[in-house]
């Protein structure tokens, strides 16, 4: 047993070492809350200490609160708070997730927003607001080429972002293990990704001629200013809001609006609602929202 500040008695955690404090988790759950946007209450408090638990054991800390003085200390906050930001955030993702969303891309948004001339003066340009480990991007670039091969004027890009570097650099690399590429169609496997020439190794890598189209950069959705010069025809802004307090919830998606062009399409994923929000869209699929010419 040891004891917090408040000498409340904390049992041990995982390799004996102390649990967090009530004023430990305090600390941390306000920073994550205002930094990042996500909800922490006490019912992820074990959560948190196990995943931050092993950036503790790679640092060789004594414990929470000498890591939390090592993070917070002026030389380490930009450096060892990317690593902790790492570890809290959650990162669920697949292929062809939400399937139905893309069945919508494909079947009517793009062939009514094409005959507009949308993706021919200038590409056809989507934002993957929370890109994680790339299958998301990956996704709507197998479904964008797919378009494009039939329209020869068509052309896309896509910005991935993310507040995680860890997942970035995953998704810059974009190797992906047998099991993970299942969801993928098989003729989709055979155009866009290559199997290892290690066939033991059962990995995966999408082609060049859809990672040439991706752009990957690191983001916090949080930011007064995202750094995002350009407007999108689509934003796919799937299983973020359902971290976030109501509050925070509107303050992003009033947000991501100013980035969608006239007649632009916001995707949220299907646990999720613009209700009562006053967003000014309307709904044209099951979660899947169209701004205004």
């Amino acid at each position: 047993m040891s004891q917090d500040g408040g000498g409340k008695a904390v049992a041990a955690s995982s390799g004996g070492m102390a649990s967090l404090s009530d004023a430990q988790f305090k600390r941390l759950s306000s920073f994550i809350e205002s930094t990042l946007g996500i909800r922490m209450p006490p019912a992820k408090r074990i959560m948190l200490e196990s995943r931050l638990y092993k950036r503790i054991r790679a640092l060789r800390h004594s414990g929470f609160q000498e890591y939390l003085d090592f993070v917070f200390s002026e030389e380490q906050v930009n450096a060892e708070m990317l690593h902790m930001i790492d570890a809290v955030t959650t990162n669920k993702t697949d292929f062809f997730r939400e399937s139905d969303h893309f069945d919508f891309l494909a079947q009517r948004l793009l062939p009514e927003r094409y005959r507009e001339g949308w993706g021919v003066r200038d590409p056809f340009r989507v934002w993957s607001a929370a890109a994680s480990t790339g299958e998301e991007p990956y996704t709507l670039a197998m479904v964008l080429q797919e378009f494009a091969a039939s329209h020869r004027d068509f052309s896309y890009r896509i910005l991935g972002t993310d507040v995680s570097t860890q997942v970035l650099e995953r998704g810059r690399k974009a190797v992906y293990t047998e099991d993970r590429i299942a969801p993928v169609p098989e003729s989709m496997k055979r155009k866009y990704l290559m199997r290892s020439k290690d066939r033991e190794s059962r990995l995966v890598r999408v082609k060049p001629l859809l990672r040439h189209n991706v752009v990957f950069h690191r983001l916090n959705l949080m930011q007064a200013d995202l750094g995002v010069r350009e407007q999108f025809e689509v934003i796919f802004c799937r299983n973020v809001i359902i971290y976030f307090e109501r509050d925070t919830q509107t303050a992003l998606l009033r947000k991501l609006y100013q980035y969608l062009r006239p007649g632009g399409y916001l995707f949220l994923g299907h646990s999720e609602t613009l209700a009562g929000m006053e967003l000014p869209v309307f709904s044209v699929a099951p979660t899947v929202y169209r701004k205004p010419d």
